[in-house]
């Protein structure tokens, strides 16, 4: 299984980035998803999640109203749409496959088995 994360790149405050994830060897169909990032010095952090069916998100309150996650379980590929981008967004972004025996939306990367390789994000003031 790889998930392979791209998007990633330098933008001044207040631009709009959107990564990608695309995976092989596992379809995406059935799994939760979901996306982390980490900035230097700093403990990897949750940002977004997504159902298999993309019916229910739930997003990192420093996110919220400015990130969108989605899905296309036909090109087995999960988004994150980031606008109105801060300098602390800048962190890699890495993107994964919750485990299978959790239904719900989780938060906690330990709940998470599979991961992107991570995508840097930099964003300027």
């Amino acid at each position: 299984v790889q998930l392979q994360a791209s998007g990633g790149g330098s933008v001044q405050a207040g631009g709009s980035l959107r990564l990608s994830c695309a995976a092989s060897g596992r379809t995406l169909r059935r799994y939760v998803m979901g996306w982390f990032r980490q900035a230097p010095g700093k403990e990897r952090e949750f940002v977004a999640t997504i159902t298999w069916s993309g019916s229910r998100t739930y997003y990192a309150d420093s996110v919220k109203g400015r990130f969108t996650i989605s899905r296309d379980n036909g090109k087995n590929t999960v988004y994150l749409q980031m606008n109105s981008l801060k300098a602390e967004d800048s962190a890699v972004y890495y993107c994964a496959s919750q485990r299978p025996s959790y239904s719900d939306l989780r938060t906690s990367e330990y709940d998470y088995d599979y991961w992107g390789q991570g995508t840097q994000v930099t964003v300027s003031s």
